[in-house]
């Protein structure tokens, strides 16, 4: 009898497998050194509330191959909200958050046990953290920052082993630059 042991992929096949971690590691390279300044951890405080807001985008949408897409408007409306200066991207994100939540209770989504529930729960808590630091004391506001952004590293991996609400390749990503943009806040690097 044949024995049913797995051919063993070669290498380079296991290593393209791992793009999104080759991504983030090579984005947080070119991004090494943002959080040394006050400003730097605000802006990061701001990215921060935009991580949760684009799963609870997705779980609404319920559309996992809109991670990628959704990503892109988040971060190009960062981009061009932080270089016209007229209003705080966290002002607007808040406001997004605030409108999707309010969109998931009318529609029931928010009451059934649906992924959308606990994305909700997710937005109110990494979004207080992101808002409290903030409105704190700057040295403070860099530990509650970099907490937020371990934690949604943490969720990141949980969403990427369950295979659930986002596609794969963004929670993987997401959790390798959330961990390294938390280290650099608590060290700053």
């Amino acid at each position: 009898m044949a024995s049913a042991t797995p051919a063993r992929r070669p290498w380079t096949e296991r290593l393209t497998d791992r793009w999104p971690t080759a991504l983030a590691l090579g984005l947080s390279a070119l991004t090494f050194g943002g959080s040394e300044t006050e400003e730097g951890v605000a802006s990061l405080a701001e990215v921060l509330l935009l991580l949760p807001l684009l799963y609870l985008v997705v779980a609404k949408l319920q559309r996992r191959q809109a991670s990628w897409p959704v990503l892109v408007v988040g971060i190009t409306s960062f981009i061009a909200l932080r270089a016209l200066d007229v209003i705080a991207p966290s002002a607007v994100f808040s406001a997004v958050a605030l409108l999707v939540l309010v969109l998931g209770a009318v529609d029931g989504q928010l009451r059934r046990p649906d992924p959308f529930r606990v994305q909700a729960l997710g937005m109110l808590g990494f979004g207080a953290l992101a808002l409290a630091g903030l409105v704190v004391d700057p040295d403070l506001g860099r530990y509650l920052v970099a907490a937020g952004w371990f934690g949604h590293g943490i969720w990141d991996f949980v969403h990427l082993r369950a295979d659930k609400v986002v596609a794969r390749s963004y929670a993987e990503w997401c959790g390798v630059v959330d961990v390294l943009i938390a280290v650099e806040l608590v060290f700053k690097l």
